[in-house]
């Protein structure tokens, strides 16, 4: 698809839908710099014009004129992706839903919440607990980002593993499609079998299907008490192999993280904590249990300690203050953030059935020996969801250029063996485009292909992205 470029007359007819006030021109070069980029490596790409919209209905009217006269359109929440999803790699416009950031209702007596795409997720959890309500959704990056970013990559976070991902709380949708229309996805009801589900079909699309304007989400009662260890592993692989055994056991944590050495010691840094580590321990794992009676999350943490028994742990940190619990996961939260402080590096995001992590670790520490690139692992355990960061290094730019690639090849094609894929909440975005092949077939590609040429039969929206 070629697209074409913004004229001066469309610059000003689509920045009078919203006000010039929430437009960004290109004569703007210190405001248009923030829209350049998300936390993907160090990619830039430069729009032609960013807009604030409002409301749906301003953004259904700049997505008709878009769409009239064939300008791709990036659609951008907090830019804290990491897959390059809202990077505007074909210049056009950024449409960033800053400015859609209200937390219109919540409903206790259904245990619902409306809201728009611009409220951080963070923001809206507090606001919810303060209801007795509980939103359990948290990527590292829930004190920035978007609501609607979350949603339009499906993202987890540490509580996934009991709770679920952002997909299994949200009922409905308003969005607006690439041609302009405004429409809702479902109903605000926990039960529907009418038709097609395309409140779980747009969920995780990227921003490549339509433009959310408001979401409908189900809420849980909140759950007070929790209980928050760090565990230590003489070997990697222990930590990882200790992770199904607790599953088997009975317990469900609401919070199992892998931690590698290099990922404590380089965030510890990082954070200024201090933290000392025994020189045998290897890998750490960051476990919470919660619920509503603190004697049963002890009961449940002795059983967890009989698990534990049977591998080569270091001793156990139980957090015994809130603020203990705090720098923990201050700790875990910031692991990329220290990753990134260090090198320029790659995020893999990938997933495998839980039990079969040791065999990924082992996996990618073989490949990285091979393609002599270091890499630092860390992620949501209980749920298979491994982060892989290669970083640079000592490494040539040419062998990080063209030789990495095939190891990154390599390691996606072991999880697909090992009955994963190759991204379980960062999405593929513009990075991992290049291997969607070693994770769906062309069946499931043309398929794919099809829907999106359904929702935007000039390819307008978020462009080049997933495929």
């Amino acid at each position: 698809m070629e697209f074409n470029i913004l004229t001066p007359e469309l610059t000003r007819a689509l920045a009078a839908i919203i006000g010039e006030e929430y437009a960004v021109l290109p004569t703007d070069a210190e405001g248009m710099q923030h829209y350049t980029h998300d936390e993907t490596e160090d990619l830039r790409y430069m729009p032609e014009l960013v807009l604030k919209p409002k409301n749906a209905a301003e953004i259904s009217r700049i997505m008709r004129l878009c769409h009239e006269n064939i300008i791709p359109v990036t659609p951008r929440g907090a830019g804290t992706g990491l897959s390059g999803g809202a990077l505007a790699v074909h210049g056009g416009v950024v449409l960033s839903t800053e400015r859609l950031n209200a937390i219109i209702q919540i409903d206790e007596q259904n245990l619902q919440a409306t809201v728009e795409p611009g409220v951080i997720t963070q923001v809206f959890q507090e606001a919810v607990i303060a209801r007795g309500l509980y939103y359990p959704p948290d990527p590292s990056s829930r004190g920035s980002c978007f609501l609607g970013g979350n949603l339009s990559e499906s993202s987890g976070g540490p509580r996934a593993v009991k709770y679920g991902v952002t997909k299994d709380y949200v009922l409905n949708m308003e969005v607006v499609l690439p041609t302009g229309e405004i429409t809702w996805t479902g109903a605000n009801v926990l039960k529907n079998a009418t038709g097609y589900n395309l409140t779980q079909l747009l969920i995780g699309s990227e921003g490549t299907l339509g433009v959310i304007t408001k979401i409908v989400f189900r809420l849980i009662p909140y759950p007070p008490q929790n209980l928050v260890m760090l565990v230590p592993f003489r070997k990697e692989e222990e930590a990882c192999a200790a992770v199904s055994r607790i599953f088997m056991a009975g317990i469900v944590p609401s919070a199992l993280e892998f931690m590698e050495r290099d990922a404590i010691e380089w965030t510890s840094r990082y954070l200024g904590l201090g933290m000392v580590m025994a020189e045998d321990e290897r890998a750490h794992l960051l476990i919470e249990l919660d619920g509503n009676d603190m004697d049963l999350l002890y009961k449940d943490a002795e059983r967890v300690y009989e698990v534990l028994e049977t591998f080569d742990v270091g001793e156990i940190l139980v957090a015994d203050t809130e603020k203990q619990k705090e720098d923990l996961w201050r700790l875990r939260r910031n692991v990329g953030h220290a990753v990134k402080s260090n090198s320029i590096y790659k995020e893999e995001d990938t997933v495998v059935p839980r039990a079969q992590l040791p065999v990924l670790l082992r996996g990618v520490k073989e490949i990285g020996e091979r393609y002599a690139f270091k890499s630092v692992c860390y992620g949501h355990a209980g749920d298979g969801n491994l982060h892989i960061n290669i970083v640079k290094g000592d490494m040539s730019d040419d062998d990080w250029d063209n030789k990495l690639p095939e190891g990154i090849k390599e390691i996606f094609r072991l999880c697909v063996s090992l009955g994963g894929t190759i991204s379980g909440e960062h999405g593929i975005g513009l990075v991992q485009r290049p291997y969607i092949g070693i994770a769906l077939n062309e069946v499931q590609l043309y398929l794919m292909r099809g829907i999106k040429q359904l929702f935007d039969p000039r390819g307008i929206l978020n462009p080049g992205k997933i495929f």
